[in-house]
C-alpha cells in the first residue's frame, strides 16, 4: 500500500538539504519496495510574497487525511521580517495537527565532533522530549501602551493537565520500549510554581507506574550545567516548550552542530513532521555548503517512524561511515559540498 509524503523543502538552505535528504530516500524506497510517494508542496517565503498565502485553502485537510508524514526543511527569509509564513506553516502544523511531542536525539557518531573533553558515543546518547503545542509557544498575551514608556507586555505561559501529562507519559512508555533506565524531567519550579507545581505532581504521579525506570527532577540550569559536564548521567529528558527549544540546541552542539541534529513533531499514529533543526540560513542559501546530515538523519527518523526501522539504521549507518572517513562539509572538518556530502552517504548506503 502506497503511504504519501509530503516533501515540503522551505527557504534558504532547506531546498539543498532535504533534497540531499530526498536522494537517500529514494535510493532506499526503491531498494527495499517501501511504496513510499514522495510529493512536493510549494509552501515557501516565494510563494508567500507572491500570493500572499501561506497555506492554500484546505491544505492542512489534505496533509491530515491524505498524508503519513510531512518532510520538511527550515523556513526564513529576509524579505518577510514578521516570518508570519513561516508560523503559519510550522507552528500551524504543530498546532493544528496536535504534534505534541517534539523528539530529539543526541547521539554522538563520532568522538572528533564533540566540543568537551574525554567524552565518546557512550557519554553522549540521549533523547529529548519536549512538550511540542503548549507552554510560552501558545501566543497569549498582548501589549498595553505600546510604543510609550509606560509599555506592558503580558506573555502567559499554559500547561495543561492533558499536555503535561501525555508528554512525560509518552517519554516513559519511551524508556521501557527502548531499554533506557531513567527519565528526566527538568523546569523551573522554584520560580514559575504554578505551571512547574502541575509539571512535578505528574511528574511523580506518572513515574509511579513505571518502577522499573529511575526518575528524577533537576532545574534547567542545573540541567544545561550537567549536559556539559557529565552528559552520560541522561537517558531521556522531558521538558516544556520553552526550555526543550533551548537545551535541543545545546545537546545539538554536543552531536556535533546544529547541521547534525534531526528532529520528529509527532503525533502518535497519525501523520507526523520531520525536520532538521536548523533554520534557514539564507546567507548560505545556493552555496552548496550547508551540512546534510541533520536532514538525511532526519529522513531516517521518519523511516523509524513509519515502521522501516532496518532501512533507518541502514542510512545512519552510512553517516557514521562517511563521517569517519571525513568526507562531510566544512563544519565537520571535511572539504565537500551539500551535493557532495550528500553523495558520500549515498554511495555508502549497503543495499
Amino acid at each position: 500500500m502506497t503511504k504519501k509524503i509530503a516533501v515540503i523543502p522551505g527557504d534558504g538552505i532547506g531546498p539543498e538539504v532535504i533534497d540531499a535528504g530526498l536522494r537517500v530516500l529514494n535510493r532506499v524506497n526503491d531498494a527495499r519496495k517501501l511504496g513510499l510517494e514522495f510529493v512536493h508542496f510549494g509552501w515557501n517565503a516565494d510563494e508567500y510574497l507572491r500570493t500572499g498565502i501561506s497555506i492554500p485553502p484546505g491544505g492542512m485537510d489534505d496533509i491530515r487525511n491524505n498524508y503519513a508524514a510531512v518532510y520538511l526543511g527550515a523556513f526564513g527569509d529576509p524579505r518577510v521580517p514578521d516570518m508570519k509564513h513561516a508560523a503559519d506553516i510550522l507552528l500551524g502544523m504543530r498546532f493544528q495537527l496536535d504534534l505534541y511531542v517534539n523528539y530529539r536525539p543526541v547521539k554522538l557518531l563520532n568522538e572528533r565532533l564533540c566540543p568537551l573533553k574525554g567524552k565518546s558515543g557512550q557519554d553522549v546518547d540521549f533523547v529529548i522530549f519536549r512538550e511540542n503545542t503548549e507552554g510560552a509557544y501558545v501566543g497569549m498575551g498582548g501589549n498595553f501602551k505600546k510604543g510609550t514608556s509606560e509599555e506592558i507586555a503580558i506573555q502567559e505561559d499554559v500547561s495543561t493537565r492533558k499536555g503535561v501529562e501525555r508528554i512525560i507519559r509518552y517519554a516513559f512508555e519511551f524508556a521501557k520500549k527502548t531499554g533506557r533506565k531513567s527519565v528526566c524531567m527538568s523546569d523551573k519550579n522554584n520560580v514559575m510554581r504554578f505551571g512547574g507545581d502541575l509539571w512535578l505532581r505528574t511528574f511523580e504521579e506518572v513515574a509511579k507506574e513505571y518502577p522499573g525506570i529511575e526518575h528524577f527532577h533537576m532545574f534547567v540550569d542545573a540541567l544545561t550545567m550537567q549536559m556539559v559536564r557529565a552528559p552520560e548521567m541522561f537517558d531521556v529528558i522531558v521538558t516544556n516548550n520553552m526550555f526543550g527549544d533551548i537545551v535541543t540546541d545545546l545537546g545539538a552542539a554536543l552531536q556535533g552542530g546544529l547541521g547534525m541534529a534531526a528532529s520528529g513533531n509527532i503525533h502518535p499514529g497519525k501523520v507526523s513532521l520531520f525536520e532538521p533543526i536548523h533554520g534557514s540560513a539564507p546567507k548560505y542559501a545556493g552555496k552548496d555548503v550547508a551540512n546534510p546530515i541533520g536532514a538525511i538523519l532526519t529522513a531516517a527518523m521518519m523511516l523509524e517512524y513509519l515502521g522501516h526501522f532496518a532501512e533507518a539504521d541502514l542510512i545512519e549507518r552510512a553517516v557514521v561511515a562517511a563521517i569517519d572517513a571525513n568526507e562531510t562539509t566544512h563544519d565537520l572538518g571535511g572539504n565537500l559540498g551539500t551535493r557532495a556530502a550528500g553523495e558520500a552517504i549515498l554511495q555508502r548506503l549497503e543495499l
